[in-house]
């Protein structure tokens, strides 16, 4: 709410005024600007019933916006910190398990390099797998041809098209092919390991499989010990 050139008139015709405000208003000021206004208001002529009702009504509308915005950024604060804790918890107790991995999003180490592994359900006559990064833009791809049914490993040395060293980062792998009937085929990428090591970066919790770091989320499966 924004007060601008509110006056206030008393029993002797004197202009009571406050400047412009640049500001937002509050419940205090709210409050404030109302108890002024029926100090000075003329008792001949008091404000009517149903305005003082609805100024009543807009500064207890005003405290309870106030005080939904309070509770909903200290819920959000406790449902990040929650959800941080659990997530860290999950991460470190799955050290020395054995799990299945989406790797369509994969974590590039500085100078590092990835494999990439795909499990075909049906033989395919041409293999493409796209790393993209951050930005939506495809850096390197790389083709098979000629692959059976079955799980087979793409390595990614880390460069781009050109042969440039790309950053360490998260990248994502896009994976597509043409089976032997000529039908274009999605297979989905994945990884799988022990998992041997957590890390932590840009906030996201990595864990370490067969080498190779993948966030938390791309878990699919955990094995039976």
């Amino acid at each position: 709410m924004i007060a601008s050139n509110i006056n206030f008139i008393d029993t002797g015709g004197s202009n009571y005024s406050t400047p412009t405000i640049d500001k937002e208003m509050g419940k205090d000021d709210f409050l404030q600007l109302l108890v002024t206004k029926l100090s000075h208001q003329d008792p001949l002529s008091p404000s009517e019933d149903t305005d003082f009702v609805a100024q009543l009504a807009q500064f207890s509308s005003l405290e309870q916006l106030e005080n939904m915005n309070s509770n909903l950024e200290q819920d959000l604060q406790w449902n990040y910190l929650l959800s941080q804790t659990i997530s860290n918890t999950m991460a470190t107790s799955l050290i020395g398990r054995s799990v299945r991995a989406d790797s369509s999003g994969i974590y590039l180490e500085t100078a590092g390099s990835a494999d990439i592994a795909v499990d075909l359900d049906r033989a395919v006559s041409e293999l493409k797998v796209e790393i993209v990064d951050r930005d939506g833009q495809v850096v390197r791809t790389m083709n098979e041809n000629g692959l059976a049914a079955g799980d087979h490993v793409v390595h990614w040395d880390g460069l781009d098209q050109s042969g440039n060293q790309m950053a360490a980062g998260l990248y994502s792998v896009r994976v597509t092919a043409v089976d032997g009937n000529g039908n274009d085929y999605s297979p989905e990428p994945f990884l799988e390991g022990e998992v041997t090591g957590v890390s932590y970066k840009d906030g996201i919790a990595l864990l370490t499989i067969s080498g190779q770091n993948v966030p938390l989320a791309a878990v699919l499966e955990v094995k039976e010990q």
